[in-house]
């Protein structure tokens, strides 16, 4: 009977000081208890200005089972992911693997135990998070307003640090979106699926290139891609605003021109109701064409996923 083969991604980006010590530590959980298994270790780097490359470039020469794939420029985590995903071999892949560690390789073991129980998705669950918690509690509530929005069932707490089986790699080539958000691709495809808890750990070396202004594109990214929710709620404040400015433009002639004619100001009445109004109005019809544009805006996106500098042992 052959061994399967599991397929590990670690998108990279100027992280020098966190690169060998997640190839090792990779190596030494299949060295250990997934011993049974082959697997490759895909690294996918989007053009870091460090000693990142040169470095692959070392481990890939030493070790065959180091694969690396070199962007030509930043693409971002989640295209430079898809794209190294695209080029996996695995029986199973492991989606994301944070260079930095704070996801754990260790809980790869139970990914695998889960899979071959059946599960053709196994997502870990990040039930504790190691950072402040401010930060903690933000992302808490985006994963809810994303789960109880999007028009699929996307597990809270759960990221790109997934084992997915070949099935669901197959079924994720079919999908043809220049900005993927993997997480949401992944639950959209269905098939059965089992989460497993545990601690996301703090960086220990270097520090997260994801700045406050890529968390929240990726976030919006996430609510456009699988809802169009917030189009609608915009929509319908627009239509609420329009109709309560009809009221009040309603009750400002009754108080004016019938009730308390003495006392009102020329002109005023109707520029509070034509400002209030088209205002409304203006939102609700933004609200209209936004609902044209989202659906435009999944069609159009053709764009190349990334630029490959160089491929590495693939």
């Amino acid at each position: 009977m052959s061994r399967k083969l599991i397929s590990i991604i670690t998108p990279c980006y100027n992280e020098e000081l966190n690169i060998e010590a997640c190839y090792i530590a990779v190596k030494a959980v299949f060295e250990n208890q997934l011993k049974n298994y082959d697997y490759e270790h895909v690294f996918c780097d989007n053009a870091s200005s460090d000693s990142t490359v040169e470095k692959l470039e070392k481990l890939a020469k030493n070790d065959s089972n180091v694969k690396v794939i070199v962007n030509a420029r930043n693409y971002g985590p989640f295209r430079s992911t898809f794209n190294a995903l695209l080029s996996t071999k695995g029986d199973a892949v492991v989606v994301m693997l944070a260079a930095d560690l704070q996801d754990p390789p260790e809980v790869v073991v139970d990914f695998v135990k889960e899979w071959e129980n059946g599960n053709k998705v196994v997502y870990g669950i990040r039930a504790n998070r190691e950072e402040s918690f401010i930060m903690r509690n933000i992302r808490k509530l985006y994963y809810r307003i994303l789960s109880s929005w999007a028009n699929i069932q996307i597990p809270v707490d759960a990221g790109e640090f997934q084992l997915v089986d070949r099935v669901v790699i197959d079924a994720l080539k079919q999908h043809d979106d220049h900005y993927p958000y993997i997480r949401g691709m992944i639950a959209n495809c269905g098939f059965k699926a089992k989460g497993v808890p545990y601690t996301w750990k703090a960086r220990e070396r270097g520090f997260s290139k994801n700045r406050l202004y890529h968390l929240i594109d990726q976030g919006l990214n996430g609510l456009i891609s699988f809802t169009n929710l917030p189009m609608r709620l915009c929509m319908f404040f627009g239509f609420i605003v329009a109709t309560l400015s009809i009221l009040y433009a309603i009750t400002a002639m009754l108080i004016n021109f019938v009730y308390f004619r003495e006392f009102s100001q020329p002109g005023i009445a109707t520029l509070i109701v034509g400002l209030f109004f088209f205002g409304g109005v203006q939102l609700f019809v933004l609200g209209v064409v936004g609902e044209y544009v989202s659906a435009i805006h999944q069609q159009v996106r053709k764009k190349p996923l990334v630029v490959e500098q160089k491929r590495i042992n693939i």
